[in-house]
């Protein structure tokens, strides 16, 4: 059990900071570009707008079993912990980007326009005033990420990549240990409510 918690742990921990990069610059995109957005683009904000839609419409398992090749190409390997970030930001990254696109259009936009009113660049606004107002925001979507992700490596395990999931369904499922199986489902609970509990204190010291 101990080493399947440090693997479903490395997943989470690098899945999650990686889809919130991307799906942070995502995010800033879809809001900049988007009509009434500081530079709006139509091509660039629906050409984005679709590819996210597009990767969110997928089902985990099934995706992650039709990007395989990638994987391989990526990672040199289908199987096991470092294979399933590859999916794993796939369905994270534009799932954050949406999260974190409410939270940057919940921005006062009086605030907004006051900023760009005094000259400021559109990097500047992004920069100094948009992302610094919904970081308490942000914080609670990273939160609801981290346990999205959580439930997407227990769900990997089923097609190779260790962690959680697979002793579940290897040694409890498939070897009729209720034990194992429901033990791991304890533990699975038991990271979620740290995890949120995490998530609320950060969000309460920065409101």
């Amino acid at each position: 059990m101990l080493p399947a918690l440090e693997s479903t742990a490395y997943m989470v921990i690098i899945s999650t900071v990686l889809s919130a990069v991307i799906g942070l610059v995502l995010a800033v995109v879809l809001v900049v570009t988007a009509p009434g957005g500081l530079h709006p683009n139509r091509i660039a904000y629906r050409t984005l707008d679709i590819i996210v839609n597009i990767l969110r419409s997928f089902p985990f398992i099934i995706l992650a079993v039709a990007i395989i090749p990638l994987t391989r190409l990526i990672v040199g390997t289908s199987i096991g912990e470092v294979a399933a970030l590859v999916p794993l930001i796939a369905v994270g990254a534009p799932f954050t980007a949406r999260l974190f696109e409410g939270s940057l259009k919940a921005v006062d936009h009086d605030l907004i326009v006051a900023t760009s009113s005094f000259g400021a660049s559109t990097l500047q606004v992004v920069v100094s005033v948009m992302i610094p107002e919904a970081i308490p925001s942000i914080v609670l979507n990273v939160t609801l990420a981290t346990i999205s992700i959580l439930g997407l490596t227990a769900m990997a395990g089923a097609i190779g990549a260790g962690g959680l999931g697979a002793v579940a369904i290897t040694y409890g499922y498939q070897n009729f240990d209720d034990v194992i199986m429901y033990g791991t489902v304890i533990v699975l609970v038991v990271l979620v409510q740290l995890i949120q509990l995490i998530g609320n204190l950060i969000y309460r010291r920065l409101r």
